[in-house]
């Protein structure tokens, strides 16, 4: 266990990203098996690998695995796909598992303000001559005192 104060911090942070990575990774790996038993069982093929490939998409960019991962497990996906001879993929579908998504109610836009009466401008005022600086004559240096013996 660890006695420093900021190292017992990193280890709850470690902690907290290790479960959410967790679960989009899972979730990406269980989009790819869905994927693969679609493929290999040719029934709504398409739509399973393109849900496969947003959430390793997804994955990716939240950073549960690496970018490059991601493509070769996509591109693998692909190459199944087109070796079927399916047509190229529409755009991304998502299988008809049930989404719940909140609702968000909008709220009413605010009504527009009436534009300002535009101020009237003041004449600039007249700049006053400024007195002229004395000029100071410089003063001959003091004699130096004979050092002390």
């Amino acid at each position: 266990m660890a006695n420093i104060k900021s190292q017992i911090k990193r280890n709850r942070q470690n902690e907290k990203r290790r479960l959410r990575n967790r679960t989009n990774r899972g979730a990406a790996r269980t989009a790819v098996k869905d994927a693969r038993t679609a493929l290999a069982g040719k029934t709504d093929s398409q739509t399973s690998v393109m849900f496969a490939i947003s959430m390793l998409d997804k994955a990716a960019n939240k950073g549960a695995i690496h970018p490059r991962n991601a493509a070769r497990r996509k591109g693998r996906l692909m190459k199944q796909l087109n070796a079927l001879g399916v047509q190229s993929p529409a755009p991304v579908m998502e299988p008809a598992k049930p989404v719940i998504e909140k609702a968000v109610e909008k709220k009413p836009a605010k009504p527009a303000k009436p534009a300002k009466a535009e101020k009237e401008t003041k004449p600039a005022k007249e700049s006053k001559p400024k007195a002229e600086k004395k000029t100071t004559e410089k003063k001959p240096a003091a004699k130096k005192t004979a050092a002390k013996k």
